[in-house]
């Protein structure tokens, strides 16, 4: 078969060229033309696609937009006084009606109920004095306003005149109540507005597009269920992904997709989201076209994209050949003169040519022989210094390869030496590195560790995930910056006791020499001395605010003059002792918090929600405040403070912003302002406190947030009254959300505050036990 292949390929140079441009050409034309139509293909389909989106689109709108007119027509007649007003008579009324009637054709009925659901009259005088309560827009209506989604009527569709075609009436309902001239509500006005009106609408927005009947329009209500559509899709549940795809905050979309009928749609889809005042009922207008129809206008386009193609690679092949055959000439004339110059002939080829390869090539070959004599030449020499070259490098290499036992030795000595223990383990999981400080702490001598899995000694899950394939997964993943990092964890030595021990991790070397370094630092004296610090901290707190209560209700009361009236500079004392209990009290509570904090016993339940309502919540708590120090709050709201939202537990964050605002009034002068800021963020949300005080010198603004510290402002002045807990708790509970806090000059002076919260907070791992027997 090859060799049938080969007879077909002509072996002469120019013919081969000939026919390696006329593929070429061939093929780059009809690349080029397959990748033109491709692109113009891909154009007209999203042309036809945006049609069809931009059809529900606007029908979409125009439902809208009609219904709002609807809802707020009788919203507005609801508000008229013929319906309360004494001197008007049911006649009158009915007239009233009427008239709205006639100059909308699309109200079916219009009537006026009394607060027990009876219908007092009507526009056209159907189903007066019957008993409406129990329908739901008189009961939503009774409460403020209501809009049905389409339902069928069949008590009032036997009452009126029948539709063309007997089909049932759907009617949409809007019910309004209606109040005196005192304001108290007196009954529902009802209207059944006929759903023909959105056929009308569906019509006069794609009716100019479907000239060949292809296009269809459905309308679904937010369900599903076909509203609006063809019969046999009438009132079935349609569960498709255009439906839903459509949301009401972005523009019309569009689909391909299959439907229940098996049939592949080209479907333009939007939803509604109501206009003005008219909430809305989750209208999906789907706009369909066989697939097979909208792409049809492509099909012409692509036979007439090939022929072209054809004719344009025959006319480059044509040109082609030509352009072969004017090249290979000359070479033919060099091939020749190579030939004789290898039988030994003694010819001088012509340096010259049509173009300046050929002559290149020309004295190339007149070159040839004396470089190879020079290359010959070169070879002798090179052969005489290669033993000499080879006995150098060997020295060199014996060199470094001492090197490198050195650094080896040393870098030994020191992790032997060194306080933490150290376990190093290969790409295969087993262990090749065990420290003396490993052997004491976990009681494993290095020969029984060496050599062995981290699996062979049961080890637990912060060392089991270095076995195995973990090691080429971390390397594949380039989670380098994720291992090199100090976590506390618990292992159980070989003897089964407890050790919390620090740990940090990471990878080490390259290729097959990479090794995973494990450090583990024996944290037991820490421990104990930071549960004696909290025990002792918890004791004190809590047998101080036994007393600390006593002694202030105490003070209360004389201040109350429980004890009788008391001399001015006895109740100077007595204030005095008051405030520095209030403050005593303070101090226990922001101990306390801080123990609860410290110890992981405080409870935080995030749930995303607002940040506004917060800040409100804040402003009012310490509004007082402000009001005694002559300071006022506002709250700043961007335009897009209604969109901050952030996961946060609620009345921790109050607890941290009504600090903030404590802070910021008690540093802001007389007469200024102390600004609360709530900006949205693309990945959460931020709350700034501002105030016009004399502000933070930037290198002590780290300090603040340690517990007890207070730092004097950048006018000298002495630091305000407090515990000089409140910031380190603030900074503490906004960590624990996973957000910042941070201080900066605020514009015109002063200082601020910013803390940055986000949408959603990873769960930092918990403490895990590592067992080694």
């Amino acid at each position: 078969m090859q060799s049938k292949l080969n007879s077909f390929i002509p072996r002469g140079l120019g013919a081969q060229l000939a026919l390696a441009f006329s593929l070429l050409s061939v093929v780059l034309t009809l690349a080029l033309v397959a990748v033109v139509e491709r692109r113009a293909v891909d154009q007209i389909k999203i042309r036809i696609g945006n049609s069809l989106a931009d059809l529900a689109a606007q029908t979409s709108d125009k439902l809208e937009r009609g219904m709002f007119e609807r809802y707020r027509e009788v919203g507005l007649i609801a508000s008229r006084t013929i319906l309360t007003n004494p001197d008007y008579n049911l006649n009158q009324r009915r007239q009233a009606l009427a008239r709205v009637q006639q100059s909308y054709a699309y109200y079916e009925w219009l009537g006026v109920t009394d607060l027990d659901g009876k219908v007092l009259v009507a526009s056209n005088g159907l189903l007066e004095g019957a008993d409406v309560s129990k329908r739901p827009w008189f009961a939503d209506g009774l409460r403020g306003g209501h809009v049905g989604d389409v339902h069928e009527a069949l008590l009032l569709d036997k009452l009126l005149p029948p539709q063309e075609g007997n089909a049932p009436r759907r009617f949409v309902d809007v019910a309004f109540p209606f109040a005196d001239d005192e304001g108290r509500v007196r009954g529902v006005l009802g209207a059944h507005l006929s759903w023909n009106w959105a056929r009308d609408v569906e019509r006069s927005v794609v009716g100019s597009a479907d000239r060949e009947g292809t296009v269809q329009t459905l309308i679904l209500s937010s369900t599903g269920r076909v509203l609006l559509g063809p019969k046999e899709l009438m009132d079935t549940t349609l569960s498709l992904e255009s439906f839903r795809n459509a949301t009401p905050t972005r523009r019309g979309d569009y689909t391909v997709e299959r439907w229940p009928d098996g049939k592949d749609y080209l479907v333009g889809y939007q939803k509604g989201s109501g206009y003005a005042s008219y909430p809305g009922l989750g209208w999906v207008v789907l706009v369909r076209q066989p697939a097979d129809l909208a792409w049809q206008p492509l099909d012409e386009m692509r036979r007439y994209a090939l022929v072209s193609g054809l004719i344009l690679a025959l006319l480059f092949s044509l040109v082609g050949m030509a352009l072969a055959r004017r090249i290979t000439r000359p070479l033919k004339q060099l091939a020749a003169s190579a030939g004789e110059l290898r039988d030994g002939a003694e010819v001088a080829i012509a340096s010259g040519g049509p173009y300046e390869e050929v002559a290149a090539l020309s004295r190339s070959l007149n070159s040839l022989v004396f470089d190879l004599g020079e290359r010959r030449r070169q070879l002798q020499q090179l052969n005489g210094t290669l033993e000499q070259l080879v006995e150098s490098r060997t020295v060199e290499l014996r060199r470094a390869l001492e090197t490198v036992q050195g650094s080896e030795m040393r870098i030994r000595a020191i992790v032997d030496t060194a306080q933490d223990a150290f376990i190093g383990v290969d790409l295969k999981g087993c262990i090749s590195e065990w420290n003396p400080q490993a052997e004491q702490m976990l009681g494993w001598r290095r020969a029984e560790a060496l050599g062995r899995r981290l699996d062979d000694l049961n080890l637990a899950d912060p060392l089991r995930g270095s076995d195995s394939d973990a090691l080429p997964q971390l390397l594949a993943s380039n989670r380098q910056g994720a291992l090199d990092r100090r976590v506390e964890r618990v292992v159980i030595d070989r003897h089964g006791a407890e050790i919390p021990v620090e740990m940090s991790t990471s990878l080490t070397g390259q290729g097959e020499s990479t090794m995973l370094s494990i450090f583990l630092r024996d944290i037991s004296e820490r421990k104990r001395i930071d549960r004696a610090k909290n025990e002792f901290v918890g004791t004190v707190s809590h047998e101080l605010r036994t007393p600390l209560t006593s002694i202030r209700a105490s003070l209360a009361l004389l201040a109350d003059g429980a004890m009788g009236e008391l001399s001015p500079d006895v109740m100077e004392l007595i204030d005095i002792c008051y405030n520095n209990c209030i403050r005593l009290n303070r101090l226990v509570d922001d101990m306390l918090d801080i123990q609860k904090i410290e110890a992981g016993m405080m409870s935080f339940i995030p749930v995303t929600q607002p940040v506004l309502p917060l800040a409100r919540e804040a402003i009012r708590t310490m509004q007082g405040m402000a009001t005694a120090n002559n300071v006022s709050l506002v709250l700043d709201t961007g335009a897009n403070a209604q969109e901050a939202v952030a996961l946060i537990d609620y009345d921790r964050m109050t607890q941290v912003m009504t600090n903030l605002l404590s802070n910021a009034i008690k540093v802001a002068p007389s007469g200024s302002a102390v600004i609360l800021h709530v900006i949205a963020q693309a990945n959460g949300a931020r709350l700034s406190v501002a105030d016009r005080g004399p502000g933070i010198r930037p290198e002590l603004r780290e300090r603040v947030f340690q517990p007890f510290v207070q730092i004097a402002q950048k006018d000298g002045g002495k630091p305000q009254g407090g515990t000089g807990l409140g910031l380190a708790i603030c900074k503490r509970i906004v960590e624990e959300h996973g957000g910042t806090i941070s201080i900066a000059d605020a514009p015109g002076g002063g200082t601020v505050f910013h803390v940055n919260l986000p949408r959603e907070v990873s769960v930092a791992p918990a403490k895990t036990t590592v067992t080694m027997e």
